[in-house]
């Protein structure tokens, strides 16, 4: 992975930008010595690290437009953080810019049921807002796996799924309104409580945006009623190409589990041993599927969701008793990813995209790309959608493995787009997946990609060095064409 090279200039001006600073955001809320900005140099992607110039934790809206406003005139780059929990080092520092942590934007504003929504700031973790309405029945749907620490503004930048998006759908199908501030300072609200808004769909644009286009204030999300009955089911299979064979039997017969997740042998074991959920350990691959609404609909379907196992070769066939029984059954899948760091020094976890029926292909392939590399791998993911997450085991302290399983990651996300699917399902590019965008998208698409970005953010300032390849400048997108001494439309902005 390489990074922009610094600007010098700006690392010789540090002091006198945490001087300005500090005095649109006083008291502690800018971080300028060494020792202070340690825990800022990296984020859930911790191969990389890098020092920021200074952190500035802002408290209002009003800071945060100022703190832009000052970075743009100044030309100072800006790197939007929330917890920090990003996969694709979409909140990795950049040597010459700042970090703008957004965690003490962390109060729920407003609980609305009778329009089913709540309004909350964006250093909200995401399980806290289920926690704030489940006492009268409610719950906010999208459950990434780090939802006891990650927060609603990141959520909203990555559009974040979780093991409940099959049926529920990600943060963008849970998201109603949002409150942006832009480079220039300029605060936008986009949505609100309304399901729906007239004009273009800036909101959807602005959700997976990565902190490129703005810094999300405050974010309206949608609320549901819990369902009256829910039950997840252990499916136990004797091969990975069974399991991923049911996945699609269940979806092709009408079925539509509100999660149904998949992991391989080395998975369970590790989720067994760290939670000890009562996974089956005599299989090599392991379906969890939760099937919710009325009791009677609930129970029809498990029995039809059984049949279909048992048709693909079940070997385990067990289904939650009790409440109880369903949230353990979900803690080892939760637990997945701490659970892989206790067998493997390190290990990378990757992100993309496939259509479901390619699933036992594309898990056999995986299989031969790490006998080849040399390296372990264990494989969670959202079976229902096909988001893979392959746990890609290495030791940096041995010479070349990081290097090994950068070049296997890489091969797996090439292999998605083969199949026909995406670089990412729901961890964002970040500088992760940066340099292979072109495996995906032609010039022209990163073009048109990158002349959105030029409308929010025209000095390129938000989160440079992220998501594309090679960031052009906004005149060298912007070009028009004069015909006959005329410009086109000269009512229109030029980038």
């Amino acid at each position: 992975m390489k990074m922009p090279l610094p600007d010098a200039a700006l690392i010789a001006r540090k002091a006198e930008i945490v001087r300005a600073l500090q005095r649109l955001v006083p008291g502690e809320g800018v971080i300028g010595d060494p020792a202070g900005l340690v825990p800022f140099q990296s984020d859930g992607l911790s191969a990389y690290r890098q020092t920021p110039l200074a952190v500035v934790l802002p408290e209002t809206v009003e800071q945060v437009s100022a703190v832009l406003a000052w970075c743009q005139a100044n030309g100072v780059k800006v790197v939007p953080r929330g917890a920090g929990t990003s996969l694709s080092g979409g909140a990795l520092p950049l040597t010459d810019g700042i970090v703008l942590g957004m965690a003490k934007f962390n109060r729920v504003l407003e609980i609305d049921y009778p329009n089913r929504c709540a309004v909350v700031q964006p250093g909200v973790t995401n399980l806290a807002i289920t926690a704030a309405v489940e006492a009268d029945g409610f719950y906010y749907a999208p459950d990434p796996s780090s939802q006891i620490a990650c927060t609603i503004g990141g959520n909203v930048a990555e559009n974040s799924g979780g093991v409940h998006c099959l049926k529920y759908g990600l943060t963008t199908n849970n998201l109603l309104g949002c409150e942006i501030v832009l480079m220039s300072g300029e605060v936008v609200r986009l949505g609100g409580k309304g399901l729906d808004a007239a004009g273009y769909d800036l909101l959807g644009v602005v959700t997976g945006s990565e902190g490129l286009l703005g810094v999300v204030t405050e974010v309206t999300v949608r609320l549901l009623t819990k369902p009256q009955t829910a039950r997840a089911m252990l499916l136990g299979f004797p091969s990975v190409e069974a399991a991923g064979g049911a996945v699609g039997d269940i979806i092709a017969a009408g079925v539509i589990p509100a999660g149904m997740e998949m992991m391989d042998r080395p998975a369970i074991e590790a989720a067994e041993a760290f939670v000890h959920a009562g996974y089956p350990m005599d299989c090599e691959a392991l379906l969890i599927v939760e099937l919710d609404g009325p009791e009677a609909e609930c129970a029809e379907l498990s029995a039809h969701v059984a049949d279909l196992a048992r048709a693909r070769g079940a070997t385990t066939i067990r289904t939650s008793a009790s409440e109880a029984e369903r949230l353990t059954f979900w803690a080892g899948r939760k637990a997945a990813f701490p659970a892989v760091g206790r067998i493997s020094p390190d290990y990378y976890c990757m992100d993309g995209t496939i259509p479901r029926r390619q699933l036992p292909y594309v898990l056999s392939a995986i299989t031969q790309m790490g006998l080849e590399y040399g390296l372990g791998v264990a494989n969670v993911f959202h079976a229902g959608d096909g988001n893979l997450h392959p746990l890609i085991l290495y030791d940096a302290d041995q010479p070349g493995q990081l290097e090994a399983a950068e070049a296997f990651g890489a091969d797996i996300l090439k292999l998605c787009v083969k199949v026909g699917g995406v670089l990412t399902g729901e961890h964002g590019v970040g500088v992760e997946k940066r340099d292979l965008m072109g495996e995906m998208f032609s010039e022209t698409d990163l073009a048109a990609q990158q002349r959105v970005k030029c409308a929010f953010d025209p000095d390129l300032l938000l989160n440079p060095g992220k998501v594309f390849p090679r960031l052009h400048r906004c005149a060298e997108l912007g070009r028009v064409h004069v015909h006959r001494g005329a410009v086109a439309f000269p009512d229109l902005p030029r980038f």
